[in-house]
């Protein structure tokens, strides 16, 4: 690509244009841009493990219901109502 010659000139050039007093601020700068880049990169490599990772399985149960329910109704004959409600006040 490119050779310690050029490479030395191209430093002695943008040492030129952009001024001594100015390059440690542009090196600082490049630095915090490089290292928030290389952040994001390991982000986006995380979330792509994680996604590819399979799925947690979670063994449940289906629960259905013969009668409708209403609010403040017992779940079933027989269950307490909760503390609170008018039929358990009587």
């Amino acid at each position: 690509m490119f050779g310690l010659s050029e490479l030395a000139v191209i430093l002695i050039v943008v040492i030129l244009v952009i001024g001594a007093k100015k390059l440690p601020d542009l090196a600082r700068s490049a630095g915090k841009s490089a290292r928030i880049l290389k952040a994001e990169a390991r982000a986006m490599k995380d979330e792509d493990e994680r996604a590819a990772a399979p799925p947690r399985v979670v063994q449940g149960e289906t629960v259905t219901r013969d009668e409708p329910q209403h609010p403040g109704s017992p779940q079933h004959p027989g269950s307490p109502q909760p503390p609170g409600s008018p039929q358990h006040r009587q």
